[in-house]
């Protein structure tokens, strides 16, 4: 049954929907209880011998009399020895141990001890009295609670003197209270992922599940029931073998092991490092590790043992096994493939196959890879370019045409031109030039080129003289030109004249 008991008024609704043949799953999801809560009411309305609906006149209080008796106290003159409850807490937090196997194994050593009922009863009465880190039962090995204290802790610039404020990121585990703090510059997307990574090394293993907060790093869509996890987030668990749960907003029970760890990290941690100044986070995190030892050696009142105890006893044994090597940071991003199959990530512009024009794609970004992925596949892999304002091409994400295409270069449009003429060769060169870059002015240059296929050399090369000479750069100028028989004034003139210089044309050398 919950610590929070639901009031009698909702527990008559589950009686009545229950009397109504809905299931203890609809139930629940109806009253936005979980299916246990439920299940325990209705478990207790069948041993009182309740039925919906209820004996007439009984009220609030005579129901909670029926559900929840009072348990018996045994007389002073009944010395049957009691169990011990932190034995009985402890060993429920271990995998496959129930209450009955505590039971039976309490009966075994005391065979005049308490029967089951009283076992139970009177164990739910003790952790109502027990500390708050002792209400919730957790499994060796299962949950780890993480989250970032609200308190940061500065580090200075040994130069100038800026001081920056550092995040400190804490991590509990749910059976042992083994906790684990350090500080990162930041609550972004790259330092959540790197303190999980570093959390996973210092407790030798993976947990089952990880239990955080709604940090916008972690979760997109703070929903109660069906929360977004951030894909890189759900990317790193997978890598590791384990699940992320999401705590719901605005429920810090959900999340209570890492709230009272949080206050005890800047109780312990931050409190007595308030007086240091630290002048780089490589030092200041070599004195958190310190204290951080210093607090999971202490005994903890009521348990009899340490947090690094019980962490080795309990929560160890059970861990996933760590990957050989850390997981690496990648982000996402939703990208639509560009006209010319290309999809920009950091101004850069990267190949896509071309059939994918239009197509949404998923884009994983790491620090030296480009990865395209298209409905859970992967399409396409670049190396991570470093300048910005480029394009890298795979040739064979291109159409044919467009791989004859990619294959010339400034110089070689330049080459073409002159086997039709020195002014070709001079027009392509101030095309190139008038360009911001020099690909833009490709398609014009072979648009000339083809051209001479329907016009001898020597009028394309003429043509483009008096193209020069106009400030022409243009196909369509050229084609004119030669329809209109503008070329021919120029046929006359020597062919082995130099071509002409301009400030626009930069030399065929400086395409090289």
């Amino acid at each position: 049954m919950p610590t929070q008991r639901l009031s009698m008024r909702r527990i008559r609704e589950v009686l009545r929907l229950r009397h109504q043949g809905l299931t203890e799953r609809v139930i629940a999801r109806t009253l936005g209880v979980s299916n246990g809560v439920v299940h325990g009411y209705v478990r207790r309305a069948r041993l009182a011998g309740l039925s919906w609906p209820l004996p007439e006149g009984m009220d609030d209080e005579g129901l909670e009399l029926l559900l929840f008796p009072a348990p018996k106290a045994a007389s002073q003159s009944d010395r049957r020895p009691s169990p011990d409850w932190v034995y009985v807490e402890k060993e429920l937090r271990r995998r496959s141990v129930t209450r009955l196997l505590l039971w039976e194994e309490y009966r075994a050593a005391n065979p005049d001890g308490f029967g089951y009922t009283w076992f139970c009863t009177t164990f739910e009465a003790w952790k109502q009295r027990a500390q708050p880190s002792m209400r919730q039962t957790h499994l060796g090995g299962e949950k780890v609670f993480v989250d970032f204290a609200g308190d940061t802790i500065d580090i200075f610039d040994p130069i100038t003197g800026e001081e920056r404020a550092m995040k400190l990121f804490v991590a509990a585990m749910g059976a042992s209270n083994y906790t684990y703090a350090e500080a990162c510059p930041s609550e972004s997307l790259s330092d959540w992922i790197g303190v999980h990574a570093n959390l996973f090394r210092y407790l030798g293993g993976v947990p089952k599940f990880v239990v955080c907060d709604n940090l916008k790093a972690a979760v997109t869509n703070p929903d109660r029931y069906d929360p977004g996890i951030n894909r890189t987030y759900a990317e790193m668990a997978g890598y590791y073998g384990t699940a992320i749960l999401a705590a719901r907003p605005r429920r810090p029970k959900d999340k209570a092991k890492v709230e009272v760890a949080v206050r005890i990290a800047q109780r312990w941690i931050l409190a007595r490092l308030r007086n240091q100044r630290f002048f780089s986070l490589a030092e200041l995190n070599a004195a958190i590790r310190g204290l951080v030892v210093e607090l999971n050696a202490r005994q903890m009142s009521g348990f009899g043992s340490s947090r690094t105890e019980l962490f080795a006893e309990i929560d160890r044994p059970k861990l996933g096994e760590l990957p050989d090597q850390p997981y690496v940071f990648a982000r996402w991003k939703h990208c639509r493939v560009a006209p010319d199959y290309h999809v920009e990530i950091d101004g850069h512009w990267y190949s896509t196959p071309y059939r994918l024009i239009r197509e949404l794609v998923d884009v994983r970004i790491a620090d030296k890879t480009i990865e395209v992925f298209h409905k859970g596949q992967r399409i396409a892999s670049h190396a991570r370019a470093p300048n910005r304002r480029g394009h890298t091409t795979i040739a064979d994400h291109m159409p044919s045409a467009h791989r004859r295409y990619g294959k010339w270069t400034p110089g070689g449009l330049i080459a073409a031109g002159e086997k039709i003429g020195p002014s070709a060769a001079a027009f392509f060169q101030a095309v190139i030039a008038a360009r911001p870059h020099p690909e833009q002015g490709f398609r014009t240059c072979l648009g000339i080129l083809s051209l001479a296929r329907s016009y001898d050399n020597a009028r394309v090369d003429a043509a483009c003289r008096r193209g020069i000479l106009i400030k022409a750069r243009s196909v369509a100028s050229i084609r004119s030109i030669l329809k209109s028989g503008l070329d021919r004034a120029f046929l006359d003139e020597t062919s082995d004249h130099q071509p002409l210089r301009h400030g626009n044309i930069r030399g065929q050398g400086y395409f090289h």
